[in-house]
C-alpha cells in the first residue's frame, strides 16, 4: 500500500483541480458526470494522475479508471478505498 506523504485524505476537490490543470480548464467547469476523455485526459494523464495520488495512499488502477472516466466514478474508488461511506 503507497504510503500518505500528504498526510490528508484525498478529497473530490482536490481530483477535480488535479484534473482540471492537465486539461488546462478552470475546476468549476468539470462537472461529476463528464466523461474526462472528451475533456482531452489521455492515458499517459491519468497514469500521471494515479501516480501523484498515490501519495494520498490509494491505489488506482489504470484500467479502473479508463474504465469509468468520469470524476464521480473515480471519487467512489477513492471514498472505498479511503474507508468513507
Amino acid at each position: 500500500m503507497p504510503v500518505n506523504l500528504h498526510h490528508n485524505a484525498l478529497t473530490l476537490e482536490r481530483m477535480r483541480a488535479d484534473i482540471a490543470a492537465l486539461v488546462d480548464e478552470a475546476p468549476e467547469e468539470l462537472e461529476d458526470d463528464d466523461n474526462l476523455l472528451d475533456w482531452g485526459l489521455d492515458s499517459m494523464r491519468i497514469f500521471n494522475l494515479t501516480v501523484e495520488w498515490s501519495q494520498y495512499g490509494v491505489e488506482l488502477g489504470f484500467a479502473d479508471l479508463a474504465e469509468a472516466p468520469t470524476l464521480a466514478d473515480w471519487w467512489q474508488i477513492v471514498k472505498r478505498q479511503q474507508g468513507e461511506r
